[in-house]
């Protein structure tokens, strides 16, 4: 059974209802020892940086969940569920994080532009990066399995992760700048585009994610 923490912050039921439309059940959890006991965890989240971190540790579910990736539990993290793993975010002033893999969350730069074609001039990119766009692989964790390169997915954000060691780099996608969109180092994969909003390519995700689960 795969366990979807509840901070506070996110659509949960949508990522619950992800994983049942893959054919596997999925809970919905909030407590410190629910975490504990979980087989495999699922992180999502939506909104600011600092907020994710106060509502983790008012429910003490930081120590937890710490606990839980150590242990070498599955993990999979959705934007902010990404983002939080990092080092710290410049949102709103620097934050620290998690502190799971080395790197910084910095936002988008105001003056990114695009090409519109051979005679037109750039257009310039919204601030937050909203709706579909392509990821290119870069390493294979077991969830991008039946993951084409350049598979497109669903984003909503503003800021990016920057990581410390390339090393951890699963795929990248280009809003104005090419930025890391995925994730991997040993039992944790994290994603900053929704898979639970990305159709039948993001449900493969959840899908191949839940059957890693033993």
């Amino acid at each position: 059974m795969v366990s979807i923490i509840d901070y506070g912050m996110g659509n949960l039921r949508s990522v619950q209802k992800g994983f049942e439309k893959t054919g596997y059940e999925a809970r919905i959890v909030h407590t410190p020892q629910e975490v504990l006991d979980a087989r495999a965890l699922v992180l999502p989240g939506v909104g600011a940086f600092r907020d994710c971190l106060k509502n983790l540790e008012s429910l003490n579910l930081v120590t937890p969940l710490l606990k839980s990736i150590k242990a070498g539990k599955p993990f999979l993290g959705l934007c902010l569920g990404l983002q939080i793993l990092f080092s710290e975010s410049e949102e709103f002033g620097l934050t620290p994080g998690l502190d799971i893999i080395r790197g910084r969350v910095i936002r988008f730069p105001d003056n990114m532009t695009a090409p519109q074609g051979t005679s037109a001039s750039p257009v310039r990119l919204k601030i937050p990066h909203m709706g579909w766009n392509t990821i290119q692989v870069k390493r294979k964790p077991p969830c991008l399995e039946d993951i084409p390169d350049e598979s497109y997915f669903y984003f909503v954000h503003s800021y990016y992760v920057v990581p410390e060691h390339v090393d951890v780099v699963a795929a990248t996608t280009c809003y104005g700048i090419e930025f890391t969109s995925c994730i991997w180092k040993d039992n944790i994969v994290a994603c900053q585009f929704h898979p639970e909003k990305s159709q039948a390519t993001g449900l493969k995700i959840l899908k191949r994610f839940a059957e890693t689960v033993s």
